[in-house]
């Protein structure tokens, strides 16, 4: 499992012909979250005449929903929604806030706003892999720690933490698919003088090699 989605929030704001577009980006894992998220824009926004959405749930965009609220059909929604398509990202939904100037834009001035306002606010966001991982315990002695963190080091392996006690026990998190052959190759350079195990799985993000926890 892996697909891309973003972990920061995004926001853009621009003004066209005197209206003013301000598109909001966020991270959603239901529609739920979805809805309540258009909802708190549009209590912020009483006096904007639209609040054009788009968004995409599921990892394999099972959920695909659009609003033009009140735009000529197919000038804000539908571009959004092809904005969020054209990154490859799901578990997004972008809102576009119009506050109409008095000067009409005619359909295509409205898809060119609408589709500058979401593509500049998921720019203002970070766009990160989700990806199945685990964590991984790794107990050994201290006069081991050097050779352990110059391996991990080498291979992309980022410790999360070291905690000392009579021993020292590292965690990692990587991918499910990773963990057999980090748990070998530590055994094996410890000549086995090591105890390693996964402690739990999940949802991580993944920004290049490093994994993080949601």
């Amino acid at each position: 499992m892996s697909y891309l989605t973003i972990k920061d929030t995004g926001k853009f704001e621009f003004e066209e012909k005197k209206s003013v577009f301000i598109g909001e980006t966020i991270r959603v894992e239901t529609e739920m979250e979805a809805k309540e998220f258009l909802n708190k824009i549009k209590r912020e926004n009483k006096e904007a005449r639209h609040n054009v959405y788009a968004y995409i749930l599921g990892e394999n965009n099972g959920i695909q929903r659009y609003s033009d609220d009140g735009e000529p059909q197919g000038t804000g929604g539908m571009p959004i929604l092809e904005v969020i398509k054209r990154n490859n990202l799901t578990d997004i939904i972008v809102v576009v806030t119009r506050y109409f100037g008095g000067i009409l834009l005619g359909t295509g001035g409205l898809t060119r706003a609408y589709t500058k306002a979401a593509a500049e606010s998921i720019k203002q966001a970070t766009t990160v892999e989700k990806v199945k991982g685990c964590e991984l315990i790794i107990k050994l002695q201290y006069e081991l720690l050097g050779k352990v963190q110059h391996c991990c080091q080498l291979n992309n392996w980022f410790i999360e933490t070291i905690v000392y006690t009579d021993n020292v026990e590292l965690l990692i998190f990587c991918e499910i698919n990773n963990a057999e052959l980090i748990m070998a190759t530590i055994k094996n350079i410890t000549s086995a003088r090591c105890l390693a195990e996964i402690t739990g799985e999940g949802i991580y993000f993944k920004n290049e090699e490093k994994l993080y926890k949601l």
